[in-house]
């Protein structure tokens, strides 16, 4: 226990303290410019900090996320501060925290992560815009106007009327802070606002610029207890919920982000809520501004190496002994820097990659609406805004129908309905139908999760009038038996169903969830047999998956593997070794067996493949492929008695003798349990080297072209082991043994 407690120590020494500072030297300037921003005290910014690190960071669920005043929420507070005054909002924030710690209590952090992150997205994007707007006002010398509409109209008399040391201090600013991310690995451990800040700050000083000071007469030992908003109470519990809401949904989509960016333990999202709820309620009461989980300082913390809470807790604590010790520094710092400061970060809001990913989902209207209602009307509109939209782009989403028709060469027309039928995707589903030519066969394939009365009469209404007109429907269910229920007047149905794993070409008919039933479509009456039914499947669902593949095939074979493999039923040599077509040239015999070159009964049959595969399509690896249980080699083990009365069967197995030699002579007369796979492994082994007795086979081995494999198919296991030859020589090589598992 000692030894773990000294490990822990040691690692926050190593990675934690270091990455403290780090985060430290980020937060002070970006606190300073957020509460610049909100329209609060410049002090507000530290105390928020202050309070976001140690508490938040103490009590929340994430390891390496850093809390503190985030600029997405300064429109809110700059509104309160305008409507209530300071006092009354640092009791907003006070109210907002403990709304949040019942949320998180109440475990409800989960339900904040439904908001669309194109809402989330397009809310900052626009906040961004705002406050660069507004800010570059303060950067040229003049002041912000009360919108965003406003900064844009005022700006070109401002830029007319410059102030000439002001506009000089922005600049060298932006300067600094562009310039410094182009600098070495090295330089770059400190954060670019500091030195753009202390160059500006610098460079004012030493000129004697006129420039406006950073005031900090309502300093952190000023201090008065928050009082209750006056007004409309509605408007109040508007403004909590407000605050609580944004906070709390900035902070748990930051915790998520930051969970990819460490390897630690994983973010509690309640506790997290929780933690949020008591650091607000403490920075209102101490003045400060709201905290929310922030991604400039998350991320720097997780880049500096991190790895406890101890790093968000250590940076409120350096902030703290700044504020305390060294605030008279701020001073120096000219208020047209943190504008400055604030215009870029205001730009960094307006995330591309944020763009490109709302893109790649199709939610960029989303993500435009929300960011033009909260530039024109305001944060809560707009976000409201965004939030409808998203919910009836989902809407539409959901009840959207896709129909898919394609017409074989035999004239039989293929639509396939996929989605949820509602009533809202009648109309389009009415309009594909009835594009359908009357007197059509048509086979419809209904691949949906969910079937309203609507949309059940419009397909049924549809299949009446196409087969009184002499066209013929049917109807294939490939998901729950919506259609069918409907059609045969039951009056309950299931809620719409989860998806259900679809029919596996592999699977063997008994094991299908929807049996192939046979069908009297032959010339003769005659009940369709499975194997025809299969390939009617085939040519409705797998053949249109396939075509591209056999057209290109339909000009050359160029197989690289020779299969040799047995007869079996239950081997099926593309399944197990995950192989298409075209890949494997393949014989099947009873017994996957290679007669000898000149032996008894004679018979080409296995060495026409041989030749073919090997002189003529230039195959690279010939394998032979066994399997337990095998019935052929019970028949060699048993001398040909288990052949009984077939004449063909007993000649046959006369190629295995050789194997049943190889046998005995390793195994002795002893027959145990497992004879009878020792031997099927055995027969593999002679069959390869049944393949050297040719000429031609042995010396491509010898010159390395070609390769001779081993396989074994345990049936019961479904594993596929590899078999050593007999004569382990280098030329005979050995298979990937990434494709198969080795036990021997």
């Amino acid at each position: 226990m000692f030894r773990d407690t000294q490990s822990s120590w040691m690692s926050t020494l190593r990675h934690d303290v270091p990455a403290s500072l780090v985060v430290f030297l980020v937060a002070v300037p970006l606190s300073l410019g957020i509460a610049m921003a909100s329209g609060a005290p410049l002090a507000a910014g530290l105390i928020a900090a202050v309070v976001g690190g140690i508490v938040a960071g103490a009590l929340g669920g994430s390891a390496v996320q850093v809390s503190g005043p985030a600029a997405g929420l300064s429109l809110v507070v700059v509104d309160l501060v305008h409507t209530y005054g300071w006092r009354a909002t640092c009791m907003i924030t006070l109210l907002a925290g403990a709304v949040q710690l019942v949320l998180g209590v109440f475990k409800a952090a989960r339900a904040a992560l439904a908001v669309s992150p194109a809402v989330i997205h397009g809310m900052l994007a626009a906040v961004g815009i705002i406050i660069a707007l507004s800010q570059l006002h303060v950067v040229l010398g003049g002041s912000s106007q009360k919108s965003a509409i406003a900064n844009v109209l005022e700006l070109p008399g401002q830029i007319a009327d410059l102030h000439g040391h002001k506009v000089a201090v922005g600049i060298l600013t932006i300067t600094v802070l562009a310039l410094w991310t182009r600098l070495p690995k090295r330089l770059k451990v400190v954060p670019a606002p500091l030195p753009a800040l202390a160059a500006a700050a610098v460079t004012a000083w030493a000129f004697g610029w006129d420039v406006t000071r950073v005031d900090l007469s309502d300093s952190l030992t000023e201090w008065a207890f928050p009082v209750l908003p006056q007004g409309d109470w509605h408007l109040v519990v508007s403004s909590v919920l407000l605050v609580a809401l944004l906070a709390g949904c900035e902070s748990l989509l930051c915790s998520v982000a930051v969970d990819g960016m460490h390897g630690g333990r994983r973010a509690d999202l309640d506790q997290e809520l929780t933690g949020q709820g008591v650091a607000n309620m403490v920075t209102g009461a101490l003045g400060g501004l709201p905290v929310a989980g922030v991604i400039v300082r998350s991320t720097a913390n997780a880049q500096a190496g991190a790895r406890s809470r101890w790093s968000t807790i250590l940076h409120g604590v350096w902030v703290l002994v700044f504020a305390l010790g060294f605030g008279w520094t701020i001073t120096l710092i000219p208020l047209e820097a943190l504008a400055a400061l604030l215009v870029l970060i205001g730009v960094q809001m307006v995330n591309l990659g944020h763009i490109r990913k709302v893109h790649g989902h199709g939610e960029v209207p989303v993500y435009v609406v929300t960011m033009a209602a909260v530039i024109l009307l305001g944060l809560a509109e707009g976000v409201l805004a965004g939030l409808a939209l998203a919910a009836l782009m989902a809407l539409r989403r959901l009840t959207w129908v896709t129909v898919l028709k394609r017409e074989d060469r035999d004239g039989r027309l293929h639509v396939t309905i996929s989605g949820s039928l509602t009533f809202l995707g009648v109309p389009r589903l009415t309009h594909e139908l009835r594009t359908i030519p009357a007197a059509t066969v048509v086979d419809l394939d209904l691949n949906i999760d969910f079937m309203d009365n609507g949309a059940f009469e419009a397909i049924h209404s549809w299949r009446l009038d196409h087969e009184r007109m002499g066209g013929t429907v049917v109807i294939d269910e490939l998901h729950d038996e919506w259609y069918a229920l409907a059609a045969s007047g039951a009056r309950t149905f299931p809620a719409k169903s989860p998806p259900k794993a679809p029919d596996r070409w592999w699977l063997p008919w008994a094991h299908r969830r929807r049996e192939v039933e046979p069908v009297t479509v032959s010339h003769d009456g005659a009940p369709e047999c499975l194997l025809t039914a299969g390939a009617r499947e085939y040519h409705r669902h797998t053949a249109p998956l396939v075509r591209p593949i056999f057209t290109e095939l339909a000009r050359k074979q160029q197989p690289s593997h020779l299969f040799i493999t047995c007869a079996d039923s239950r081997i099926v040599p593309s399944l197990i070794t995950a192989s298409g077509p075209g890949d494997l040239f393949t014989v099947r015999n009873i017994g996957n067996l290679v007669p000898r070159k000149g032996s008894e009964p004679h018979d080409d049959s296995v060495v026409a493949a041989i030749e073919y595969a090997t002189q003529v399509l230039g195959v690279h690896t010939i394998t032979v492929c066994g399997h337990s249980g095998c019935g052929a080699m019970a028949g060699v083990l048993s001398g040909g008695v288990q052949a009984g009365s077939l004449p063909g069967l007993r000649r046959w197995l006369r190629h295995g003798d050789h194997s049943l030699a190889t046998f005995i002579e390793t195994e002795g007369d002893r027959l145990h349990g497992g004879a009878l796979d020792v031997l099927c492994r055995v027969n593999v082994q002679q069959q390869l080297e049944n393949l050297r007795t040719y000429r031609k086979v042995d010396e491509q081995v010898r010159a390395g072209k070609l390769e001779l494999v081993g396989l074994f198919f345990d049936i019961g296991s479904a594993r596929v082991h590899m078999v050593p030859p007999l004569r382990p020589t280098l030329s005979v090589k050995t298979f990937d043994r990434r494709m198969v598992t080795s036990e021997d």
